[in-house]
């Protein structure tokens, strides 16, 4: 528990301006869907009393579909098959989603409450390279809003000239062999598995 109040909250931060606060709606206006139909990249918040999430979603212009002013859905593809996500969501459905644009300084979130579908129509208008979802989560909003770029700038994010330089930092074999006890070839194979699978096994 922080021993920062409320009240000390308040006196370290003007309150937002009205036109921040008016830019907060129950439902996806039609600018709101021009930006979820370009979206190729989000990251979905969840959590159950076991803990927290953070996932990321990806996928081409489109993948996440607007079902109306206040529904989306996307489908939930292959990953780690840890699926937190999806078992915070039989426990506790609210969530949020959190959109970057690259190249934009702009920000969407949408919070709200979810739930999983395996219902063959939806999962139909879901299916990327022939393949059908095994289930899709359909977002119905709470609140949407935009946030400012500033973080993107911070991190200078859309720069090519501030991408981290892979060999700074231990790569997936190196990680998983030094877990396991492994040898330095075993990394190799494993970081060779990886570069194939993340780029190629995407449905």
């Amino acid at each position: 528990m922080s021993d920062v109040t409320h009240d000390d909250l308040d006196r370290l931060y003007a309150p937002p301006a009205e036109s921040i606060q008016r830019a907060v709606l129950p439902q996806l206006v039609p600018f709101h869907e021009s930006y979820i139909r370009a979206a190729t990249f989000f990251c979905l918040a969840s959590g159950r009393q076991q803990g927290l999430d953070a996932s990321p979603r990806g996928g081409p212009a489109g993948f996440v579909k607007v079902l109306g002013p206040q529904q989306v859905a996307f489908a939930d593809w292959p990953g780690n098959n840890r699926i937190e996500t999806m078992r915070n969501l039989v426990e506790e459905s609210r969530m949020a989603m959190l959109f970057l644009f690259p190249g934009l300084e702009v920000f969407l979130r949408i919070n709200g409450h979810g739930h999983i579908s395996t219902e063959a129509g939806l999962l139909e208008t879901l299916q990327e390279r022939q393949k059908l979802p095994k289930a899709a989560v359909v977002v119905t909003v709470d609140q949407v809003l935009f946030h400012c770029g500033k973080a993107v700038n911070r991190a200078r994010l859309w720069d090519i000239d501030a991408r981290i330089d892979r060999a700074t930092v231990p790569s997936v074999g190196q990680m998983k062999a030094a877990m396991a006890g492994g040898a330095p070839a075993d990394a190799q194979a494993v970081d060779a598995h990886y570069q194939h699978s993340v780029r190629t096994d995407l449905y």
